[in-house]
């Protein structure tokens, strides 16, 4: 609906949806936060949170990057196609933050609440796999239910899983939308209890090589619209999977998620943030219940 969705104020002070994620992850133990962003937007992303992030988590010796993702970061040998607006997509994002990644790392989205549970999750999971000589990966599994928008369809990556609770495929759907006491999606009927990715990753650094081989494969796709296709981590990873060239653990969790896909949604999702702080989720203060420590 205009402007730029991850930068919209939902806090009772004026906070982004990104503030509660660094916030929940900072809890939750990770020690590094790296900030994808368009250079073009560098100047009102400090303004409207990177500043007054950055200040706060000195305090807690958190470290703060920038990296910078852009149409022209390719590999050699190839080029932005003529007429390409449209970002490359997630995977690609990844990419761009390689040169800030040293050791394990989670992937989120800035426009999505994710709960405090998914972290904590997610983090012990890749301190667990660390050092392993073929680690999983791992994947905060939300309830498909608990993913929609009153205001229109979304696009879930619809999961399925073996009994280990491990990942068996990844299919990205879109047009999804509740009917009665399911959701319809692609035409059929889905519980609204099937776990989807909200594309919260946890990766070991392992991934990286795998990453820039596949975008290669990706941007040498004759077949697909040079100017509309999309380098995806839940695509990427469910090819993997596929090929049994990749492990991943979804990690469940039936926390409430929220973001703003619609315009609409911004209202929903002030009188929840403003609940979960009435409730003592949150300070008003939003930093101060966090100390310095040592963190891995």
């Amino acid at each position: 609906g205009g402007g730029i969705k991850q930068l919209t104020p939902i806090g009772q002070s004026g906070e982004l949806i990104i503030d509660y994620s660094v916030h929940d992850a900072v809890a939750a133990g990770f020690s590094k936060v790296v900030l994808i962003i368009r250079r073009d937007i560098e100047a009102e992303f400090r303004a409207a949170i990177g500043d007054r992030l950055e200040k706060a988590l000195s305090a807690l010796n958190v470290e703060v990057r920038y990296v910078y993702q852009a149409l022209d970061r390719l590999p050699d040998g190839f080029a932005v196609p003529e007429g390409r607006i449209k970002p490359w997509g997630t995977g690609h994002a990844v990419l761009c933050a390689a040169e800030a990644i040293d050791g394990p790392f989670c992937v989120i989205n800035a426009d999505d609440y994710y709960g405090k549970t998914a972290y904590r999750l997610i983090h012990d999971e890749l301190i667990a796999e660390a050092g392993k000589e073929s680690p999983a990966w791992c994947m905060a599994g939300f309830e498909l239910g608990h993913t929609l928008s009153d205001f229109g369809s979304v696009t879930r990556g619809l999961c399925r899983v073996d009994g280990d609770h491990m990942l068996t495929d990844v299919v990205e759907t879109r047009d999804i939308t509740r009917s009665g006491d399911a959701a319809l999606a692609d035409g059929r009927l889905v519980p609204l209890n099937t776990p989807v990715s909200m594309n919260m990753w946890g990766f070991q650094p392992d991934v990286l090589p795998l990453l820039r081989a596949r975008f290669v494969d990706f941007l040498s796709d004759s077949a697909a619209d040079p100017l509309k296709k999309e380098f995806l981590l839940p695509i990427f990873v469910g090819q993997l999977l596929r090929e049994r060239a990749a492990r991943v653990r979804l990690l469940p969790t039936s926390d409430q998620w929220f973001g703003v896909t619609y315009s609409e949604d911004r209202e929903p999702v002030i009188r929840s943030i403003a609940a979960l702080t009435e409730a003592g989720a949150y300070r008003r203060d939003l930093f101060s219940d966090l100390c310095p420590a040592e963190r891995v």
